[in-house]
């Protein structure tokens, strides 16, 4: 599985962006989906992820603002962020695995390439 981020850019605190990332090479039906985001000089951490049926773990830094989602027949996932603070300034990266969605970045055995995100204050 082949994975590309984009959506990724500059916006004021309190904006909102949507992340995509689309798959090729294989369906992404039977894989979970997981985002995960680097700030600078700190650990790669999870964000959310959505399992093949539709099921969804979120993180709490991110409850209620993100919102992770998947069109099976378009092989593509979606991260919709608003309410967007500094502290969400990363490289969000999409990552895939068989089945079933973790919150642990070991798990996911296909990344795509980052998407860089940057919220002014």
């Amino acid at each position: 599985v082949q994975l590309q981020a984009s959506g990724g850019g500059l916006v004021q605190a309190g904006g909102s962006l949507r992340l995509s990332c689309a798959a090729s090479g294989r369906t992404l039906s039977s894989y979970a989906m997981g985002w995960f985001r680097q700030a600078p000089g700190k650990e790669r951490e999870f964000v959310a992820a959505i399992n093949f049926s539709g099921s969804t773990l979120i993180a709490g830094s991110v409850k209620g603002r993100f919102t992770i989602s998947r069109d099976n027949v378009k092989n593509m996932v979606y991260l919709q962020m608003n309410s967007l603070q500094p502290e969400d300034t990363a490289v969000y990266y999409c990552a895939a695995r068989p089945v079933v969605a973790t919150m642990f970045s070991y798990d996911y055995g296909y990344w795509g390439q980052g998407t860089l995100v940057t919220v002014s204050s």
